[in-house]
């Protein structure tokens, strides 16, 4: 079976890179079950110090795969499984990013781009909503300008993504930004790391304890629309949708 997830290591710091460049690294089932299970087993190993998640190709992530997506509480646990997992995870993006691919950059503890990463959440214009990846979004990012791109699936650039909370920071060379990041992992101490990220992220948590059912409930009912089947068949027959005016 073909590798959809890359790993490597230097320094301690693992990468993940998210590899099915054919379907633009679109969140299948398959492709959220191989990343938690790559994510399980840096979690458990004392060697990582950190994660970087980043991408092959020119997309970090489409979104949800219309064609094998997952089930909604499968990329809850994944989003979870980034929160919590006792090792910073850093993203590493240098290229496009759309709708639940900005959930994992979200669950990320910090993330960074590079000048030519786009990002847009493109659920409204397919008939459904961003519903599971509030979980980590919400608490995370500026709610007003989180509002405006939500509801109208407009794409917006690296600089923009910082000003709204969803990325760190941008740079013409993102691992040029990256690099004292990643050196001042390497140089804290993995308990404090540990304890100091559940400072970070217990109020996201929070999040995911009070709503992720009601979320997931709410995604299941949207993919299950009427105007969730006309959006999808129309974004894969490359047409307008019939609501466009």
């Amino acid at each position: 079976m073909t590798t959809i997830i890359g790993r490597s290591r230097t320094r301690g710091v693992e990468t993940l890179s998210l590899d099915a460049t054919g379907t633009r690294n679109a969140l299948s089932a398959r492709l959220v079950a191989a990343l938690a299970d790559a994510l399980a087993e840096c979690g458990k190993d004392p060697e990582v110090r950190a994660v970087v998640l980043t991408h092959t190709g020119n997309t970090f992530s489409a979104g949800a795969d219309l064609r094998e997506p997952p089930h909604p509480d499968a990329l809850v646990a994944l989003l979870r499984q980034l929160v919590e997992l006792p090792k910073p995870v850093l993203a590493r993006v240098t290229g496009h990013v759309r709708a639940g691919g900005l959930g994992l950059l979200a669950a990320c503890d910090l993330a960074f781009a590079g000048a030519a990463a786009t990002f847009a959440f493109t659920e409204v214009r397919i008939g459904v909503a961003p519903a599971v990846i509030s979980l980590p979004l919400l608490s995370r990012t500026d709610p007003r300008a989180l509002a405006r791109y939500y509801l109208t699936g407009e794409r917006f650039g690296p600089e923009e993504a910082v000003r709204t909370g969803l990325l760190t920071a941008a740079a013409a060379d993102v691992d040029e930004a990256l690099a004292p990041a990643l050196e001042g992992l390497r140089r804290s101490a993995p308990e404090a790391l540990a304890e100091t990220k559940r400072l970070l992220t217990a109020r996201v948590l929070e999040t995911f304890d009070r709503d992720a059912a009601d979320l997931i409930a709410l995604s299941a009912r949207l993919f299950a629309s009427d105007q969730a089947r006309e959006g999808m068949t129309a974004f894969l027959e490359k047409r307008d949708p019939a609501w466009v005016v």
